[in-house]
């Protein structure tokens, strides 16, 4: 039971971490200043943060218009969650 706990507290905080960068990114855009590198952001999602990602997305409005983006973090999301899955059912 601990390592689940250890499981979900590690994906909630990628998946939050990654949220907030998406926010903080967009309002670097909007001012124009240097930006976080998309691939900070395919990483976080990679290594669990893919919810986050997909959510941050929607909330402030950012890289939806990146076709890579709407279409690679749903499927982001299907391994996040296979990955946790297959961790629960160990």
């Amino acid at each position: 039971m601990n390592e689940l706990n250890t499981i979900l507290t590690y994906v909630a905080g990628a998946n939050i971490i990654t949220f907030i960068l998406m926010g903080v990114d967009k309002q670097k855009a909007i001012k124009h200043q240097y930006r976080i590198p998309e691939r900070t952001f395919w990483l976080l999602s990679l290594i669990g943060g893919a919810f986050g990602s997909l959510i941050g997305m929607n909330v402030f409005r950012h890289k939806t218009k990146h076709r890579s983006f709407v279409i690679g973090m749903p499927i982001l999301l299907i391994f996040n969650c296979i990955v946790v899955s297959y961790f629960f059912m160990s």
